[in-house]
């Protein structure tokens, strides 16, 4: 075998390690990044106490987990969008929650529609995010591998 052809072959080997090895990190795709849980929470009635049992279990999940190992959205729609506005009774505790790292969204679609049925746009809460419509946004993070709960 002559030195150029030893060469070319060596280099192909190198190439071909480099892939092999790489692979998993390719195929873990974001995984290593980020938190290794992630948990979608679907609020849809005005009932005070699934409201309540929501916020719990996402105080009650990331103190188990820890801040940084898990990521939560509230996503509230339809008559859930209440928790959200600033006539809610539990304004205080979403403002404090979404500074420590849970994101609530409202549902835009919810909100035309209050829009349209008392002639003003809701107020929502300060850290309070809208997504375009709250059931597709469900969709969209279980699609990203988030775990789904409706207390």
């Amino acid at each position: 075998m002559n030195k150029a052809k030893s060469k070319s072959i060596m280099a192909n080997l190198i190439v071909v390690w480099l892939l092999v090895m790489s692979a998993p990190m390719v195929l873990a795709g974001s995984h290593g990044m980020g938190p290794a849980h992630k948990l979608v929470i679907q609020v849809s009635t005005d009932d005070a106490t699934s409201q309540n049992l929501a916020l719990n279990n996402a105080v009650n999940l990331q103190k188990s987990l820890g801040q940084d190992n898990v990521a939560i959205e509230i996503v509230a729609y339809g008559p859930g969008l209440s928790l959200l506005t600033d006539q809610s009774s539990q304004m205080k505790r979403v403002e404090s929650l979404a500074m420590q790292d849970i994101t609530f969204s409202a549902c835009g679609n919810t909100m035309k529609h209050m829009s349209e049925k008392t002639g003003k746009m809701p107020v929502l809460i300060q850290g309070v995010k809208v997504v375009p419509a709250g059931v597709l946004r469900i969709m969209e993070l279980q699609e990203q591998g988030y775990a789904y709960i409706r207390p």
